[in-house]
């Protein structure tokens, strides 16, 4: 095969158009794509031998600089890398591949995807390392901006796929600073003391002075270089915290402010910035400084990180690391940002997921009308018993959580209605009356009503933010308590029904657990919790909230308080 090898740091490495090992056949890559294919040697890898995270980065920011180098046809400067999520690691002895290619190119910057890869050379296995995502703009020669040209021939539906989404992520990076600043006010008021260990004891500095091996062909410090600093002073301060060496899950963003060259002095300030179920946010600012601003003292902040770390086997249900607490102004501030990008990174993960979901819906007719029922609410309770809600936000009477494992992610509003449960009971269990205060509902029909408890309807939803109209066709099974202390119950979820076919101009949408229990505080006094588990038909209307840029379903709830306080229910008889 057509190959091209080189030596760099005493490791063989070649940009190939061979195909990978155990393939059957000849795999050339697209035009536009860059390939590399690396042997873990020792000297890759850590005392465990898995590979080395800082030295995966470099190789990740070498190749995703030759694709948009390819691009661009000029050279390129990284701006961020983000969207770093690790799902296994190489081992001495196997074989890494990485692929780049560039997703999209806006007026001046450029997203380029890469994908890595590694395969074991005994099994023919190849299992997928992890997916990120960098920003780079072409380096002028001059003062003026580069314009790049648009990525074209988007062959694959895959490709056309990434550059759509491209566009979104690129939204989501630039609401995210005025969504962190929204949140960070949100969560003065969450926070909580409840800590066990100091974060300033896991403070780590540390110096590198750039020598020429450390610099890329444009004469400035090699950008992937610096990660590796950046991930080598992130896992000592992680590991002053637990006691052992943590494994690096993923990155929130490095995000590169300004250059450093030859002669530069670079100082990696690491701090543990909070601690969550299982895992740990670790904080990393790089400082440079030249000759003149060394001896003054006046540092250059080129370069910002968040590391997120994990102990490999740990029970989801049982804490992991030691909470921190803050001693300072500033650790305050950097305790509530570890929980804001937090939240943002799980708006982002399931906004941007692209995974297809197999059909939730169930056959409905009376002949199975007692085994659905029965799983609907049993669905509802189980979710409801779920542990570990995160509050995203508490106000004087509505407060949201969030709750995640894996690719699950579910929501929970909990609402203190001045009415007695059994008339939030009755307005609730009343779907059609769903419009009245939801802004969400464009109209809702009854279908089928099997019995006093369980009936069908069919909802339609307007459009939410540009998308398409969906409708969704719900189960509601009902009940009453069975003893004192037991809730009311309202569940949903979706059912396929013969008579209610797709309807056009709408995107018929599936929910596969939902509704409402309604817990007693008196005669007068209620606390109404609603459940969802987010589906991708749930997501749109969800996502806003999710992300931090939409308060609708405080919004909603406030609604929903409003009605039920109202003295409708003898509208009802």
């Amino acid at each position: 095969f057509q190959t091209e090898r080189g030596k760099e740091g005493g490791t063989e490495w070649c940009y190939t158009a061979a195909p990978l090992l155990g393939s059957c056949c000849v795999q050339t890559p697209a035009p536009m794509d860059v390939q590399m294919c690396q042997s873990i040697q020792p000297c890759h890898a850590d005392h465990q031998g898995d590979l080395s995270a800082g030295q995966l980065l470099k190789w990740m920011d070498t190749i995703a600089c030759l694709a948009a180098e390819r691009h661009a046809g000029m050279a390129c400067v990284t701006l961020s890398m983000d969207d770093i999520q690790f799902e296994e690691t190489g081992r001495v002895g196997q074989v890494i591949t990485i692929k780049s290619k560039v997703n999209r190119a806006f007026t001046t910057s450029m997203e380029v995807g890469i994908r890595v890869s590694v395969q074991d050379v005994r099994e023919h296995v190849e299992r997928l390392v992890c997916v990120a995502y960098s920003t780079f703009v072409g380096k002028p020669a001059g003062p003026q901006k580069v314009l790049l040209r648009p990525v074209e021939d988007l062959c694959s539906a895959e490709e056309q796929l990434q550059h759509s989404l491209a566009s979104e992520r690129r939204r989501l990076r630039l609401y995210n600073e005025q969504t962190f600043s929204t949140l960070l006010q949100d969560y003065h008021t969450l926070a909580n003391g409840q800590s066990l260990c100091i974060s300033q004891f896991t403070r780590v500095e540390s110096i590198e002075l750039v020598l020429p091996p450390h610099a890329n062909h444009h004469g400035n410090t090699f950008g992937g270089q610096i990660m590796a600093w950046m991930e080598n002073a992130a896992t000592v301060a992680a590991s002053r915290l637990c006691g052992c060496f943590p494994s690096l899950r993923s990155v929130d963003m490095f995000r590169f402010r300004g250059p450093s060259s030859v002669g530069d002095r670079l100082v990696f300030k690491a701090v543990v910035n909070n601690t969550f179920n299982n895992s740990i946010e670790v904080g990393v600012r790089v400082e440079a400084y030249n000759c003149e601003e060394w001896t003054a003292n006046k540092p250059r902040h080129i370069n910002s990180a968040f590391l997120i770390y994990q102990l490999a086997n740990t029970p989801g249900d049982v804490p992991a690391f030691p909470q921190v607490t803050y001693t300072t102004q500033d650790g305050e501030r950097r305790y509530l940002s570890a929980i804001v990008r937090k939240r943002i990174r799980m708006a982002r993960k399931h906004i941007l997921s692209c995974k297809e979901e197999a059909p939730l819906s169930v056959p409905w007719d009376k002949s199975n009308q007692v085994y659905l029922g029965y799983n609907n609410v049993a669905a509802l309770t189980v979710l409801a018993g779920k542990q570990d809600w995160e509050a995203s936000s508490i106000s004087d009477r509505v407060a949201v959580y969030v709750h995640e494992e894996v690719e699950l992610l579910c929501v929970q509003v909990q609402m203190e209605v001045m009415s007695s449960a059994l008339h939030a009971f009755t307005l609730l269990a009343d779907l059609t009356l769903r419009p009245l205060w939801d802004k969400h509902y464009l109209s809702c029909e009854e279908v089928e009503r099997a019995d006093e408890e369980e009936t069908v309807y069919h909802i339609k939803c307007p459009p939410i933010n540009g998308g398409k109209s969906r409708d969704f066709v719900f189960l509601l099974s009902k009940r009453q308590p069975c003893k004192d202390g037991d809730p009311y119950v309202v569940a949903l979820r979706s059912v396929t029904v013969t008579t209610v076919p797709p309807v056009e101009g709408f995107l018929r949408s599936e929910a596969k657990c939902a509704g409402f229990l309604i817990h007693s505080l008196g005669l007068n006094s209620c606390k109404v919790c609603y459940y969802n588990q987010v589906t991708s038909g749930v997501l749109p209307y969800v996502a806003g909230n999710l992300a931090g840029w939409s308060k609708s379903m405080e919004e909603t709830a406030s609604a929903c308080t409003t009605f039920l306080e109202r003295d409708l229910i003898t509208t009802l008889y």
